[in-house]
């Protein structure tokens, strides 16, 4: 207590002009403590002395449990503009320690640091302190306070509901009260708007002769939408938010697994995960608030044919119009896709995109992926992810292509380059996107278009592609599955055409090696080898060999679909070194050395399955 007393007393009595400024900072710096703040609050009432010294204090303050009110008064009464440069300089100073862990699909939030709730303070002091500054160009103190916000943001909830406010607060926007059906985001305070506004001192380098320039009010707005949009990317990129997940649930429930919890259910019921949902619907709201209120033509062409701009914020320091501010690339992407998905799956009323497949989503698809796609991907995994679901909007609404399709990006006029390409990139996303729900709707969204593409021919070479040149045997998995199921379409139908490739044996025979390849070497392969090969191309030989049962078992349907010989060559060359491979390989090992690896259950149903094959025509005796 006597030690309290005494920082107390000094304090009180070495303030100004007992001692000179600088004697009192370090005086202040020396006896300062959450007891003691209430103290230096009173004494910065002192709206004098607050212009004086109120700016150094902002750093010596802001590590302090309870600091909060000793610097809303600051903001409020020191001189704006030094202060604002402090709060910038502290913002700078914010090292992000607000970890995540990952768990599953979804990531949860480790416990808030201290970091967090400094950002969130010093927010609440930045829109006291904008809306105290008297000039005739705000925006040039505005720019510069939103890349510094910028950087420093961490997106969590606390976060990402602080810069949420300062939008408020600086667009002059009041936020909106939460929608009755839905659970509300995370709020923090807001003193700007919760505040005694009437406690603000004026700025006492205010120009009194100067107006605001008339074309202020709309660089500010704009400067803001800028930087919502760059906020919404980094949130998206920094929360899962399964809108690729969950349309593929919402448009096809029959493929659903009976009692298996779905992403819809769980984003109905997690609180957290209602929580993302409620901050990112209110990061849209605040687009609409700003201005943009329609997906128009101009906003579409500027997206798709600007370079990708995921920094725009830092090109604002000499801007003449509003048209001199571009939006966040990713940020841009997500909201077109938050529109699309909130339209379908909660009914919401959003602005829809007049865009397709072909060229827009194949535009924006090569720009994100061009060069280092392995990087991009990982580096921006929301923002993909965002791009699959507009994706998939798009096809299941057939916006498949507004025109004739052309390799526009790769500067020609080839159909088949152009979806080989397109293709090809929605593969790379369904091999190294971090979420296998995501990877899961590129496959879905790829095999939707490739079946799309009129060309049978076209059809035919992106399959060869894959099959042939693919290192990725979950993919050659596909391309068998995507192979039977062109067979099928070109069976199917009532009126088939002669120019479907599909529709004779031409398909099969020029692909069969690649589907049935010779597998003699596997008789002279010792077990760790056999392991390692079962191991890695597991999806795909199961993918051929069901394929070869639908071929050849059943009612014969696709008979005249099989080259004539096709049945002994591949017996001979792939279906008899297989079984004979699968048999060693599992009477040699043990199960628990087959446990070990991880691979019996595999090994077994492949057994399974090639049993089935030979019972099919041609086959018999094969175990």
């Amino acid at each position: 207590m006597a030690d309290l007393s005494t920082a107390i007393t000094a304090i009180k009595d070495a303030r100004p002009p007992t001692t000179d400024k600088f004697t009192y900072l370090t005086i202040l710096d020396s006896h300062l403590s959450p007891q003691t703040l209430p103290t230096l609050n009173e004494i910065l009432q002192d709206a004098e002395l607050t212009q004086e010294i109120g700016w150094d204090l902002v750093e010596m303050l802001i590590g302090l449990p309870g600091c909060e009110a000793c610097l809303e008064t600051i903001a409020r009464l020191g001189n704006p503009r030094e202060v604002i440069l402090k709060v910038l300089e502290a913002l700078e100073n914010i090292q992000d320690d607000d970890g995540y862990q990952t768990d599953d699909e979804y990531e949860k939030p480790l416990p808030r640091g201290g970091k967090t709730q400094q950002f969130i303070t010093l927010l609440g002091m930045l829109a006291i302190l904008h809306r105290r500054i008297e000039t005739k160009y705000p925006s040039r103190f505005l720019g510069n306070t939103l890349q510094s916000v910028y950087r420093a943001y961490n997106p969590n909830q606390e976060a990402t509901a602080a810069v949420i406010n300062l939008v408020h607060s600086l667009s002059g926007k009041k936020a909106r009260p939460p929608l009755p059906t839905r659970k509300s985001s995370v709020t923090v305070a807001n003193p700007d708007q919760n505040g005694d506004a009437s406690k603000n001192a004026p700025d006492p380098e205010a120009d009194n002769e100067s107006r605001e320039d008339p074309t202020e009010t709309e660089l500010q707005e704009k400067l803001l939408l800028s930087f919502v949009t760059c906020i919404l990317e980094t949130y998206i990129n920094g929360n899962e938010v399964a809108w690729a997940q969950r349309l593929v649930e919402y448009y096809s429930p029959e493929k659903l697994v009976p009692g298996r919890p779905t992403a819809l259910q769980v984003f109905r019921e997690d609180q957290e995960l209602l929580q993302r949902d409620a901050v990112v619907g209110q990061l849209v709201a605040l687009t609409r608030d700003l201005g943009l209120t329609e997906c128009s033509s101009m906003f579409i062409k500027n997206l798709t044919q600007s370079p990708i701009d995921n920094d725009p914020l830092g090109e604002t320091d000499e801007l003449s119009s509003p048209e001199d501010i571009a939006l966040s690339t990713g940020g841009s992407i997500a909201l077109l896709a938050y529109w699309v998905f909130s339209s379908t799956v909660f009914e919401a009323d959003h602005p829809l995109p007049d865009m397709h497949i072909f060229p827009e989503h194949f535009a924006l698809l090569d720009q994100l992926l061009q060069d280092d796609a392995h990087g991009k991907i990982m580096s921006a995994p929301g923002t993909i992810a965002a791009l699959v679901a507009l994706g998939l909007w798009l096809q299941e609404n057939g916006r498949f292509s507004s025109g004739p399709v052309t390799d526009n990006v790769g500067g020609g006029e080839n159909p088949s380059g152009s979806f080989m390409t397109y293709h090809h990139l929605l593969t790379l996303v369904a091999v190294y996107h971090p979420s296998l729900f995501v990877r899961n709707a590129a496959i879905s969204l790829a095999g939707a278009v490739l079946h799309a593409d009129p060309d049978s021919q076209d059809r035919l070479r992106i399959l060869e592609d894959l099959l042939e040149n693919c290192m990725f045997t979950n993919l050659k998995a596909c391309a068998v599955t995507w192979l039977r199921e062109e067979m099928i379409a070109a069976a199917s139908a009532s009126n088939a055409s002669t120019d479907n490739v599909f529709s004779s044996s031409d398909a099969l025979d020029s692909i069969q090696y690649a589907v049935f390849p010779s597998l003699a070497f596997l008789k002279e392969e010792d077990q760790t080898t056999l392991a390692e090969y079962f191991t890695q191309n597991a999806g795909f030989l199961h993918a051929a060999v069901n394929f070869a049962i639908f071929l050849w078992g059943g009612d014969g349907r696709y008979k005249g679909l099989v080259p004539e010989g096709m049945n002994s060559a591949v017996r001979e060359r792939w279906a008899e070194p297989l079984v004979s491979a699968v048999k060693s390989y599992l009477k040699a090992g043990t199960d628990e050395e087959h446990e070990e690896r991880g691979d019996l259950n595999e090994a077994q149903v492949l057994q399974e399955r090639l049993s089935i094959l030979s019972k099919s025509g041609g086959f018999s005796g094969l175990q």
